[in-house]
């Protein structure tokens, strides 16, 4: 890697990133609890949907004792539409060990900040350079593509033992700006040495190092091993109703969604006979039952195929209903303190 990383390619980088950074929140701040949040706010999310809810986020939360001592539900309805939920609950875990073992002081070394829950190598090599300049690297997807497109390698960047190589070869070329270097290489795969269309080798202040560039083999590489497919989950969807109250349920503590409520659903595609003995069976009696529209939802490897119905039923519940193990909620209560997933996006509007 020296070979095409040198010193004069990492000159010429750092005063591209200078030039060209994107103006973003996070990158006018040394604080290193602002620099976690935003790094673990954009993962698998774009810059531009995570920069409101980065904003909204630190109003509540400032601090991380703030975050550490912040309610559960109202922590859920910060990130609602955020996504991959367990990436705030491993936030907070990871704020409340920062306030009993380390006093409320973030840690300053990657080894250390490696231990907390919720950040892996590059989220730790991330804060470390950016916010305490430790020459360590912070390698994503982006520097990863990067990293194939300079050298020419054709090695699978899905496979574990090519990123674990990469980070010890790139360690000892880490100079002294290191949070500027790990940023710009960032930077240069968000937005020149791009992952869908053509690369703008171009206006790439790498082009006269890389061997992809020259040999014009950016449409080849960098070799990625395909994923595997995602599993179909056929689901029911019902947004249960007795007038300005809506039925929400709680999802069990592990697993996807895991302790988020969400509208009531069921397993598999019910027809509408079906779905009426199933509300009748919860100690519910349906008054009027209307199928809406179906919908989607991708996660990483799932698929969610949605039907869904409106069910009106006898206005005799209020609170919460033991024998359906739903909770009744007044709409507008539940759009201020709910937080539903964003796999229900497409039936938040009948509430």
């Amino acid at each position: 890697m020296k070979e095409y990383l040198t010193e004069q390619a990492i000159c010429d980088l750092l005063a591209w990133y200078q030039k060209n950074k994107r103006d973003l929140p996070w990158r006018r701040t040394s604080d290193p609890y602002r620099i976690w949040l935003s790094e673990i706010m954009l993962q698998q999310t774009r810059v531009e949907a995570v920069k409101p809810y980065y904003a909204r986020f630190l109003d509540t939360c400032p601090t991380v004792k703030d975050l550490a001592d912040l309610n559960e539900d109202r922590l859920m309805k910060l990130w609602e539409g955020l996504g991959y939920y367990s990436r705030v609950r491993n936030l907070q875990k990871a704020a409340q060990t920062v306030m009993r073992d380390f006093g409320g002081e973030i840690p300053h070394t990657y080894e250390e900040l490696r231990r907390l829950t919720g950040i892996g190598e590059y989220t730790a090599g991330a804060i470390a350079s950016i916010a305490f300049g430790e020459r360590v690297p912070a390698i994503d997807g982006n520097v990863l593509r990067v990293l194939a497109r300079v050298m020419g390698s054709r090695e699978d960047i899905a496979d574990p033992k090519t990123k674990s190589a990469w980070r010890g070869a790139l360690l000892p070329l880490i100079p002294e700006a290191a949070g500027d270097f790990n940023q710009a290489l960032i930077e240069l795969g968000a937005t020149v040495c791009v992952p869908n269309g053509e690369a703008k080798c171009k206006e790439c202040p790498m082009r006269s190092y890389c061997v992809s560039c020259r040999e014009n083999l950016t449409d080849e590489i960098p070799v990625r091993s395909a994923k595997k497919p995602r599993r179909i989950e056929k689901k029911t969807v019902l947004v249960i109703q007795d007038g300005d109250l809506t039925a929400l349920c709680k999802r069990p503590d592990k697993g996807l969604l895991a302790g988020l409520w969400e509208l009531p659903n069921r397993e598999g595609h019910l027809s509408e006979g079906a779905l009426i003995d199933f509300i009748r069976s919860i100690g519910f009696e349906p008054l009027r039952v209307e199928r809406i529209e179906d919908s989607k939802h991708i996660f990483t490897h799932i698929e969610w195929h949605m039907i869904a119905y409106t069910v009106r039923i006898a206005p005799e519940f209020d609170g919460w209903q033991d024998g359906a193990g739903m909770l009744l909620v007044k709409n507008e209560e539940l759009h201020a303190s709910y937080a539903i997933p964003s796999a229900f996006s497409a039936y938040t509007k009948y509430l």
